[in-house]
């Protein structure tokens, strides 16, 4: 009995564990280019610098992600078709990374001496409109990252694998 629930536990970890690198990776890929656009943009130095925190925000964020995924958000949606869980996951995301970026802004901003409003991000002027086009845009870029996922939940994660990484001319379907 104890071995069995040992097994469990660790496979548990594992696909926590393999959920955590996918999200990971799709973040860091997302914030690493926000961070060269960024630098770009404002014609600032040190791009090692903020690839740096846009790997640290990866990590927290994709943690965040999982963490909210345990309350089961858009569990309800699960019978309905996919689009309603793809919209209402990216967008529902979108909310929480937005508000975590922002905080962690403020965060440092106040660690560094500024005050909370000093500290709102720059670009965009720190406006209300700035805040909504970055969530709509992280809202547009957490859609592919959904539906895939929920493809994958409704063909199983393994065949989606295959579907994307196994030569379709070896890749039989099965009925």
């Amino acid at each position: 009995m104890p071995d069995q629930r040992l097994a469990h536990i660790k496979e548990k970890g594992v696909e926590e564990a393999r959920k955590f690198v996918w999200i990971f990776l799709y973040l860091s890929l997302l914030f690493g280019l926000f961070a060269v656009h960024k630098s770009l943009l404002l014609n600032e130095k040190y791009l090692l610098y903020h690839q740096g925190f846009a790997i640290i925000n990866a990590l927290v964020l994709a943690k965040i992600m999982l963490i909210a995924d345990m309350f089961h958000i858009g569990e309800s949606l699960k019978a309905k078709p996919l689009v309603y869980p793809i919209v209402f996951n990216s967008a529902v995301y979108s909310v929480i990374l937005v508000a975590f970026h922002y905080l962690e802004e403020i965060l440092v901003g106040v660690l560094h001496g500024k005050s909370a409003m000093e500290s709102i991000p720059t670009v965009g002027g720190g406006s209300l409109e700035s805040i909504f086009v970055l969530g709509l845009i992280i809202f547009v870029v957490l859609t592919p990252f959904f539906a895939l996922r929920e493809i994958g939940a409704v063909v199983g994660s393994g065949k989606l694998f295959e579907l994307f990484f196994v030569r379709r001319g070896s890749y039989v379907p099965q009925a």
